[in-house]
């Protein structure tokens, strides 16, 4: 009889276009695990530095995190039970503490004679902005020669190739400047005003916790102690 040290709870997402992701609770194993502060990059500045590029390809690599290999040791630390028996992950799995960190240490090193160059990256989500068609060709070709000597596999459906205008983390980028993202915002858009004191004290509790979020996510900001 084997023992595991370690074993996590299946817990099943909806995706945002109706599929399903099978998600492992990693909080247990996660809470024993050190901090990696590893700094992913200002979104603000990456996202402005499209600006002005008349061409751009939009990539997203496919199952990103699973691309990465586990350490054979530490794979049965990722074990997980169902009812045909328990499973571990011998690729990096979502909701590990350190996978954002891990996965932006690998795309800095791979591609760091192109980012800010040519090319923005944020995790999995990679940008090639050029000035004219002969460098966007130019440009697309030693990006997935980077990608093949990594062996980083691209998510076709999810990448759009010589726009002047595209989403990148939750931004409309285009010539004329930066927008939000309508689905983003979609939910604040369609808010209707509060006609009686209730709706009104309901809007400000959702304000209210908007605002714990926000100051939440600049104190985990690996910049925020620059500012």
């Amino acid at each position: 009889m084997h023992y595991h040290d370690w074993l996590s709870n299946l817990v099943m997402v909806k995706k945002h276009d109706g599929s399903w992701r099978m998600c492992v609770d990693f909080t247990d194993l996660n809470k024993s695990c050190p901090k990696d502060c590893y700094p992913l990059p200002e979104i603000d500045w990456k996202v402005e530095s499209l600006c002005g590029y008349p061409f751009k390809c939009f990539l997203d690599a496919y199952k990103g995190y699973h691309q990465i290999q586990m350490a054979k040791e530490d794979e049965e630390k990722t074990a997980f039970h169902t009812n045909q028996g328990v499973f571990c992950y011998t690729k990096m799995s979502f909701g590990l503490q350190n996978v954002g960190a891990t996965y932006q240490r690998l795309v800095d090193k791979a591609f760091k004679n192109s980012i800010g160059r040519n090319l923005e990256v944020y995790v999995d989500d990679l940008v090639i902005k050029s000035h004219t068609e002969c460098e966007i060709l130019r440009d697309i070709e030693g990006t997935f020669h980077n990608l093949r000597r990594i062996n980083m596999k691209l998510n076709p459906k999810k990448c759009t190739f010589g726009a002047e205008e595209g989403a990148f983390l939750g931004h409309v980028v285009s010539m004329q400047g930066i927008k939000a993202c309508p689905k983003k915002v979609e939910a604040v858009m369609k808010l209707q005003s509060p006609q009686t004191l209730k709706e009104a004290q309901s809007l400000n509790e959702k304000l209210a916790s908007l605002n714990r979020f926000l100051s939440k996510s600049v104190e985990r900001s690996p910049l925020s102690s620059k500012h």
